[in-house]
């Protein structure tokens, strides 16, 4: 194997379990396993991979899901993988920390762009190129949260490889001085990388915990309440968005250099 295309067509059904045919041309990309058996549950689809690193569904639309774990690695790692099968479109449904005092659990966060501060994704582009998501995808996401009622909010997200730095008060300083909205350990590489293989990308943020207050550091039991209370949203929001981009959408286009 030669090339990226030999490897990644190679690699994408070793690291999920299932074969190339059964992917869809739009994915959903999730950290979390109960997404992926929400998904299977709603659509009477069989899960692939529980054995493997990863797991993924397809319905009958073609839409599929993976849940690729968690961290910027395993990010940079499914986004060079699905390369194999060229998707026309990628949307991230993951949980950031909100950076804002006003900031509630179980907000919604549409990032503009994310500040790369998780160094995966120098291995792609220089730093100075911005990590930003594909506006006509994200202009799908946001119709459909309208369309539920519910509001989100907007702007720049700092992705860390740092998952322990709540009690670091510097670190706090630093995220309050660059203006960060959220902040996540995937968004900054997921829109890298998939510049990178020029695979149209989003991301849909969930806020599940405030780590900037005292109170507000996520606990397990914690992450439980904001699992039963709005993943069952944020995946149907995700799933409409995605759906209607394929029954609608027009082909977003990728300029080369």
């Amino acid at each position: 194997m030669l090339s990226k295309l030999e490897i990644t067509r190679n690699w994408l059904p070793r690291y999920t379990g299932m074969p190339l045919d059964k992917f869809g041309e739009y994915i959903l990309l999730t950290n979390f396993h109960t997404y992926v058996q929400q998904f299977a549950s709603q659509f009477n689809c069989e899960i692939h991979g529980e054995d493997h690193a990863m797991q993924a569904a397809t319905n009958d639309a073609g839409l599929t899901i993976i849940n690729f774990g968690m961290g910027s690695s395993q990010a940079a790692t499914i986004m060079d993988l699905l390369s194999a099968v060229a998707p026309k479109g990628v949307l991230f449904l993951g949980k950031c920390g909100g950076l804002k005092k006003s900031t509630e659990i179980g907000h919604f966060i549409l990032p503009i762009a994310a500040i790369r501060g998780e160094g995966t994704s120098n291995d792609y582009f220089p730093p100075e190129v911005p990590a930003l998501p594909s506006f006509k995808l994200h202009k799908f996401v946001s119709d459909k949260i309208l369309e539920h009622g519910v509001g989100y909010r907007t702007g720049v997200v700092y992705t860390t490889n740092r998952r322990v730095w709540e009690y670091d008060e510097e670190f706090h300083q630093k995220l309050h001085d660059m203006t960060c909205i959220g902040i996540d350990m995937e968004t900054a590489t997921l829109f890298i990388v998939g510049h990178a293989n020029e695979i149209s990308r989003g991301a849909l943020l969930l806020v599940s915990d405030v780590p900037v207050t005292p109170d507000g550091v996520k606990t397990e039991e914690f992450d439980k309440k904001v699992t039963a209370d709005w993943v069952g949203l944020h995946l149907r929001i995700g799933i409409e968005a995605m759906t209607d981009l394929g029954q609608k959408g027009e082909n977003i286009k990728h300029f080369r250099y």
